[in-house]
């Protein structure tokens, strides 16, 4: 598995870091290639917070912990990505087409500072290529990725710009592009 780490509001020590990499190379066996993982250690408030992102074969795993003790935000973060990764490998196994996991996502994250509109600034932009997949597995990789919406290629209405979010009663919504307006 290969490491990033980033530090926030504070230096991580060496030890922190080894801990880290031993506790998230556990994770190493859930994975056919090797993976990649992101690790974030900051401080909020007096508190240490770890945010561990797992990347593989397109699949993003992402946790966020903030506890008193930086060695409990990666105890917590570990497990939360565990239990995500055990409760969605059957959902991928059962739900999703074969190869679903096979294809490569990269996202590239693009900061538009001196972007200003008017009336609306814009604070930050990410650029991604948007890939042709089901909306269960868009559901799947925007619950992973813990956000409230996913923009994907709906492949089961020929690829049509869609959009997944989650409601407030804890459903899901799905919008579509209509297509070519004349």
């Amino acid at each position: 598995m290969k490491f990033t780490f980033t530090d926030k509001r504070m230096e991580s020590s060496g030890s922190i870091r080894d801990y880290a990499i031993k506790k998230i190379s556990k994770l190493d066996r859930f994975f056919k290639t090797e993976a990649e993982a992101f690790v974030t250690f900051s401080l909020e408030r007096g508190r240490c917070m770890a945010e561990i992102t797992i990347h593989n074969n397109g699949m993003y795993y992402r946790a966020s912990e903030l506890t008193h003790d930086m060695y409990a935000s990666v105890d917590s973060g570990v497990a939360a990505i565990e239990r995500q990764i055990r409760r969605n490998k059957t959902r991928l196994a059962k739900k999703l087409r074969e190869g679903a996991v096979e294809r490569e996502a990269i996202p590239e994250y693009m900061s538009a500072e001196d972007e200003e509109d008017e009336e609306f600034k814009i604070v930050r932009s990410k650029h991604f290529s948007i890939k042709p997949m089901s909306p269960q597995e868009a559901i799947l990789q925007m619950n992973l990725l813990d956000h409230e919406f996913f923009v994907f290629k709906n492949m089961d209405e020929n690829d049509a710009v869609s959009v997944v979010y989650k409601r407030r009663n804890g459903d899901y919504g799905l919008i579509s592009d209509e297509g070519e307006v004349d």
